[in-house]
């Protein structure tokens, strides 16, 4: 039931940056490869970050047959496959079409859709999410105005423990109570109320009035926080586009939650694992489709914490028992005491040209001192920083003259910062710039 309150939204965001864009989105896809030093990048998008085991089994054939074998995860819960061979871009496609990973190719680089991972497996959400998961994928895929969004735009959908409403989508749906759900665009605490059952409908035209606003005002946006536009304008944009849809909605302010993603080990009903850096051998991938195929679901959830959640319905405890130790056997992060979660790095050397450092072998040669670390640690190789996850952090930045620039942002001051010659030294370094 809609709640009978209302307040006006802000007139502006006051995180909004507004950003000129005078060159096209070239964020790479399935369709849309992109040239790395290791060969060609696919980047395939996986709504919900849900596989089904048998395409699951195709993307490791892709990767296997026309890539570097691979699975490499992203902070979307999509999968990047890499070191693709010169004109595969044909066969690759094939590939994913048959198992159904392309079902419009228009609308293959938006797909852009995070959803809470144990949604439905563990009992703390308000509602599962899946049914909106479905319905958006399928709106977007059939929308002709859609296929306009850029690349970098992100739907997300929260089943109301605020795990995914902290990861700076431009459309976010959260489950609220008396079966409504509340739809706030870009990083606004305002937000639409609407019924549960609207929810895909109305993030849908929220993101076409988004479209029609950067038409209408000359803008060449990809995401909602860079519109220069005020806010009110897009508000009401999207208001009349509700109203002229049918769908009954109410704006009001929302405090909304925080929470992080799953733990490594059993949560609930499912089998939570952290990839560390968020590389997936051949052999980790079938171990974990392989124990996804034992169950009554038969499929992973891929998170945007480069983690992979397998519901376990159907196994009993002690089969639940065997493939935790599976996963763990295989090299995959199952105990929430790991500091693996909380290190992440960008591809580094030798996949990225404009990367100064092999970021990879820096930050595992140096995960003991992560771990003591109050804050988790992101590495970058250069100042673009790709990647990067949201949330207060430890930056670890390599120079063109060799080492790396620590910093830290300090609450309502300026930023920490130190150098790290050695990585080595990073329990030294850390401690410079940490109380």
């Amino acid at each position: 039931m809609l709640a009978a309150m209302s307040s006006a939204l802000s007139s502006a965001s006051s995180q909004a940056t507004a950003v000129s864009r005078d060159r096209g989105d070239a964020c790479p896809g399935t369709l849309r490869l992109h040239a790395a030093d290791d060969g060609a990048l696919a980047r395939v998008r996986i709504p919900g970050g849900v596989l089904g085991v048998v395409q699951a089994e195709a993307l490791a054939d892709a990767a296997r047959r026309l890539g570097d074998g691979d699975l490499h995860l992203t902070s979307r819960g999509n999968v990047q496959l890499r070191g693709l061979r010169d004109g595969c871009g044909a066969e690759l496609a094939g590939l994913l079409d048959a198992a159904g990973l392309l079902p419009s190719p228009a609308h293959e680089r938006v797909r852009n859709i995070v959803a809470s991972p144990l949604s439905g497996l563990d009992g703390r959400g308000l509602r599962d999410v899946r049914p909106w998961l479905s319905a958006l994928d399928a709106a977007l895929c059939a929308s002709d105005g859609t296929r306009e969004l850029s690349g970098r735009f992100l739907f997300a959908l929260d089943d109301g423990r605020g795990d995914v409403t902290g990861l700076g989508a431009d459309v976010t749906v959260r489950a609220a109570g008396d079966d409504d759900a509340l739809v706030a665009l870009g990083s606004t605490d305002d937000a639409w109320r609407v019924a549960a059952g609207e929810a895909a409908r109305a993030a849908l035209l929220a993101a076409e009035a988004f479209l029609g606003v950067g038409r209408e005002s000359g803008e060449r946006a990809w995401r909602v926080d860079e519109l220069a536009v005020p806010a009110r304008v897009l508000t009401r944009a999207v208001d009349r586009r509700l109203s002229e849809a049918g769908v009954a909605h109410v704006k009001e302010r929302t405090d909304t939650p925080r929470a992080d993603g799953p733990p490594p080990g059993l949560v609930g009903d499912a089998l939570c694992v952290h990839v560390p850096l968020g590389r997936l051998t051949g052999p980790q991938w079938r171990e974990l489709t392989h124990v996804a195929a034992l169950t009554r679901d038969a499929e992973l959830r891929l998170t945007p914490w480069r983690g992979v959640v397998v519901p376990v319905g159907g196994l009993d405890t002690t089969e639940t028992a065997d493939a935790l130790d599976r996963l763990s056997a295989a090299g995959l992060v199952t105990d929430a005491a790991s500091p693996w979660p909380r290190v992440g790095a960008c591809i580094g050397r030798p996949g990225c040209g404009k990367s100064h450092a092999d970021v990879r072998a820096d930050a595992a040669g140096s995960l003991s001192a992560a771990g003591r670390s109050p804050l988790p640690l992101y590495w970058s190789g250069c100042e673009r920083r790709c990647g990067h996850p949201r949330g207060e952090r430890i930056d670890l930045v390599a120079v063109p003259e060799g080492g790396y620039r620590l910093s830290v942002g300090a609450p309502g001051g300026p930023a920490r910062t130190t150098v790290l010659t050695d990585p080595s030294d990073l329990a030294t370094a850390l401690a410079a710039i940490t109380p």
